[in-house]
Formats: structure tokens, sequence, C-alpha cells
């Protein structure tokens, strides 16, 4: 965060101020020394970043698949160099490609239409809840926003479980709070089956299938879905929940998973 000055205009009159912004700088992952993506982000929660990216991309499976991570930062922004174990490493030798992206685009620089629409896995059965329980998940999103409480311009993407709580990451870009979420609850080694994934976003197909990578079954927003993941929801056996608030919600997809009651 960076305090800045700015003038404040109320009621007709300039006043003199200051207000507390987020920061945004390029941040490249590299693997085995050459460089995947470069993406604008906040600088905060990199190692679950690195991870998280790495995962939802199909880079890695598990954590430990990678060997090495080291946070270098420069004049021009901050390189998350990554060494991949063997396996994982010839992979990505195979598949290897560079985009570079703005904060708000998840899918900048893809080589084919078909990377768009790329096969996910399909979701596990995972936990059922009750309407209360969906209702208590985004309720306990934005006062656990600390970065927003205090700048009002980044999104958070965060795993509710009824018996452990909340674990939340934040960023300006929402598909990397998804991520560095991700790469929290792999260094936690906390399933995402076990809760719900909860959004301050729109979801759109990234989101979807970020979450079908992470194995999260229920996926809620706080604003509407669109068509595409929807239907990629569907397909993917995700129970998608749209325009979701403290006292309601839309189901899109796979709606058995949740109950009137609890």
């Amino acid at each position: 965060m960076r305090r800045v000055a700015r003038q404040f205009w109320h009621n007709g009159v300039p006043l003199p101020g200051e207000r507390i912004l987020a920061e945004e700088v390029p941040v490249a992952f590299s693997y085995d020394g050459t460089t995947h993506a470069v993406l604008m982000a906040t600088p905060d929660d990199l190692d679950d970043f690195a991870a998280g990216f790495s995962m939802t991309e199909g880079i890695v499976r598990r954590a430990d698949e990678i060997e090495e991570m080291t946070i270098v930062g420069s004049s021009d922004g901050i390189v998350l160099r990554m060494s991949l174990t063997g396996e994982r490493s010839d992979a990505f030798a195979a598949r290897r490609r560079r985009f570079v992206g703005p904060a708000g685009c998840g899918m900048c620089g893809l080589e084919s239409l078909a990377e768009a629409n790329r096969a996910i896995p399909r979701a596990r059965r995972g936990m059922p809840f009750g309407r209360r329980d969906i209702e208590a998940a985004v309720a306990s999103l934005s006062p656990c926003q600390e970065l927003n409480l205090r700048t009002r311009s980044v999104h958070a993407a965060a795993l509710w479980c009824r018996d452990r709580g909340l674990v939340l990451r934040e960023d300006v870009g929402r598909h990397n709070a998804l991520d560095k979420l991700a790469g929290a609850l792999l260094h936690a080694d906390q399933p995402a089956a076990d809760g719900i994934v909860v959004l301050s976003s729109r979801i759109s197909i990234e989101l979807v299938q970020k979450s079908s990578m992470m194995g999260a079954p229920i996926v809620a927003g706080i604003s509407a879905p669109t068509a595409l993941a929807v239907r990629a929801a569907e397909a993917a056996g995700i129970t998608l929940i749209g325009v979701a608030r403290e006292d309601g919600f839309e189901v899109f997809s796979h709606p058995e998973r949740i109950h009137e009651c609890g």
C-alpha cells in the first residue's frame, strides 16, 4: 500500500488530504530460466501466488513439484523464479508458451482458440451445504478484506469452511486473488472440496477453470456469471452461485448440492 496526496471535493469545496492506495506491479513467472507469464498484481502473498498460478495453469499438481522458488525484485518489477522437478520440468518444456497480460485479463496471449476452452477436471461430490451456509460464506467475505477496507480497490477470493473459518487472499486482479488462494490452500494442504469458494467479482470462465483445477465443487460470486462460465461449470460438475448476498443468491448449475436446511 502507498499513501498519496489527493484533492477531495465535498459539497462543492476542494479539500487537501491523503488516500491509501493498493500497489500494482509487474510480476513475472519464470520456470527453469524461461519467463512464462507477466501479470500486473499486488505484491503480497507471492509464495502463494507462485504456487497457485502454477497449479491452476496446470504446470504443477502439488506444491512440492516446485523444487525452489526465489523472489527477485528490481526497479522494473518482481520475478518469481521457480525450478521444477524433473517430470514437471519436462512437461513444461513440451507445452511452453509466453504471454503478457494485465490484471483484468486471464487469457491474454493464448496460442489457440482451443486453449481458451481447455478441458478441466470434474468436481468431486464434496460436502453438502445448506442455504444458510451459502449466506454465511458470502457474509464473511467483506469484513475480512483488510486491504480492500483500506483501499477500496482490490478483489478477494476465499474458501469458507463450516468448521475452519475463512482462508482469504486479495489482489488488484480477480484471477490473481484466486491464484493466491489456490497457493495458500496448497501450502496448508487444505482441500478446496471441504468448503465454498467465494469471489468478490463477476464469475468468468477463467475463474471457473481455475476453481475446477483447485477441486472446488461450489463457487459463489457476488455478481452474475457469464453464460460461458455457466456452461463450463455445468460440464465440470461445479455448483455455480451468482448474485450472492447475505439474504439470497442464484444457483446456475448443479443445484443438488444445496439443501434448504443448514
